[in-house]
């Protein structure tokens, strides 16, 4: 039986699921290579038209049989591509461009291009590394459109027609500039300040670094710059480091607030934060660090509104709100202890309502707290309470929640990723219609008995660590796992 390959993504008809193809002669998918510093490859495959396609739910599907696969119904997405790395990232974040906000990404509509900024996790004694990437002339899908005046007969055979279009025949253009880096990037996340672009890095050594961009972000965009990188193996310096950590950690964050611009929180496996505070020479770490968790600090995360409070989440169960204008000795504002029942990993704060936090853990739980009810409940002096303060809880996966994120134009929507090899998008907004599941369940609709809020399902990576949505393309997506990165926006988000 042939091996199922990492590019194979899922969504059923309502973006749900991947698709069972039943054929005597299984073919692998055709992928294109491209000559680069890594291969981009993308999604075109042959479905059988004979045979009705089947949804398929990981984890709650019937097993596959011997002449089965699963294949990905492109109807699904807008756009898609992999991208394949030398070595595996952990982490990445975003770069911004001058290109604009609100770029539309839509089937036959124009090509577009993403930067980011990756962390390698390379094979030991080959060198880690910050990887600057563009990538460019990604085509969303192309689907033929029928004739208007056609009859509904021939509609319906061009719809059908449709759906196995060559739909991408170009091929994206990939840039990477790299910087030597020491260990292995835990974490990694970017920021405009003063007029450039920096990245703080957490590296498996203990130590955190700050980096300028400025070098590596103008080769990715102009051919003459790379030439010149490469040929004299250019890679930045560190402007700063961070030697007081004493173990290894993965919270960072940059303050969005305008009020505490270039300030950075890290927290280590130690449970001990740091307050990074920018001075005219570099930064300043105070005297004191941050401590009150009792294990690893997972993930952290600065205020929108306040710019002096961070939330971090911890092995220890706990949810702690810190606030920068009280001493470290002093400890966090309020604490919510056993937060979830196993871990808490990461942590979302909700950018277009501050009082929507998000949380994932070992338990495979996310939880949406309202920070008011945090707040009057777990404050010092508050009243306890039998209502929860979180407001909405998913139970869906079934491993560890590895990351999340709200969406930076949409309230209620927001991404997680799990290490049951899942991305799943979800709206909080919707609710269930108790008569219509029960039909579907009675008509034997395996999606029926999966949550209304979840709207969409990723499948065909492993080990999958981060996602982010991207700030100036509503609804693209970026993901990166072990074998690599699926940029993608769906047909419902």
């Amino acid at each position: 039986m042939d091996d199922i390959s990492a590019e194979e993504s899922c969504s059923t008809q309502n973006g749900k699921a991947e698709e069972v193809e039943r054929t005597a002669n299984k073919k692998k998918k055709k992928l294109k290579e491209f000559d680069m510093p890594s291969d981009v490859t993308e999604e075109n495959m042959e479905v059988s038209e004979d045979i009705a396609p089947e949804a398929y739910i990981p984890g709650r599907s019937r097993p596959l049989m011997e002449d089965e696969q699963l294949v990905m119904d492109k109807s699904s997405y807008r756009l898609f591509y992999d991208l394949q790395l030398e070595y595996a990232s952990l982490s990445f974040d975003i770069l911004l461009d001058n290109l604009g906000s609100g770029r539309e990404v839509e089937v036959n509509g124009p090509e577009i291009s993403a930067s980011l900024l990756a962390g390698t996790q390379a094979a030991p004694g080959t060198g880690d590394a910050l990887v600057v990437l563009r990538m460019s002339n990604m085509k969303p899908f192309q689907r033929k459109v029928p004739p208007e005046d056609d009859s509904a007969d021939k509609s319906d055979d061009s719809d059908e027609s449709s759906s196995s279009d060559d739909d991408l025949d170009s091929q994206p253009e990939l840039e990477a500039a790299k910087i030597r880096h020491r260990g292995t990037v835990n974490r990694v996340r970017a920021f405009q300040y003063g007029g450039r672009y920096l990245a703080a890095s957490w590296s498996e050594e203990a130590k955190v670094f700050i980096w300028d961009l400025t070098r590596p972000l103008t080769a990715v965009n102009d051919s003459a710059v790379m030439s010149e990188y490469v040929r004299f193996n250019e890679t930045p310096v560190p402007l700063f480091t961070n030697k007081r950590h004493k173990s290894e950690g993965f919270a960072l964050d940059w303050s969005p607030h305008p009020l505490a611009t270039g300030h950075l929180a890290s927290g280590d496996c130690d449970g001990v934060i740091y307050h990074w505070v920018p001075q005219p020479t570099g930064w300043s770490l105070g005297k004191k660090a941050y401590t009150g968790h009792t294990g690893s600090v997972e993930d952290i995360q600065w205020s929108i509104t306040e710019p002096t409070v961070f939330i971090s989440v911890s092995s220890d169960r706990s949810i702690r709100v810190w606030d920068t204008r009280s001493p470290p000795s002093a400890g966090s504002m309020l604490t919510v202890p056993d937060a979830h029942t196993a871990d808490v990993n990461v942590l979302s704060w909700n950018r277009l309502q501050s009082t929507s936090l998000l949380t994932g853990g070992d338990d495979g739980a996310l939880r949406v707290w309202d920070l008011r009810l945090v707040h009057k409940r777990y404050a010092p002096g508050g009243k306890p309470s039998k209502i929860p303060a979180y407001t909405h809880v998913y139970d869906y996966h079934t491993k560890p929640i590895t990351s999340v994120e709200w969406h930076p134009n949409d309230a209620g929507v927001f991404v997680a990723t799990s290490e049951d090899d899942q991305v799943t998008i979800w709206d909080t907004t919707l609710e269930q219609a108790d008569q219509p599941m029960d039909d579907a369940l009675a008509k034997g609709d395996e999606t029926a008995n999966l949550p209304v809020q979840l709207l969409f399902i990723h499948c065909g990576q492993t080990e999958i660590k981060e996602a982010h949505w991207h700030p100036q393309i509503p609804g693209l997506l970026i993901v990166t796992s072990i074998d690599g990165f699926n940029v993608f926006r769906t047909c419902n988000v």
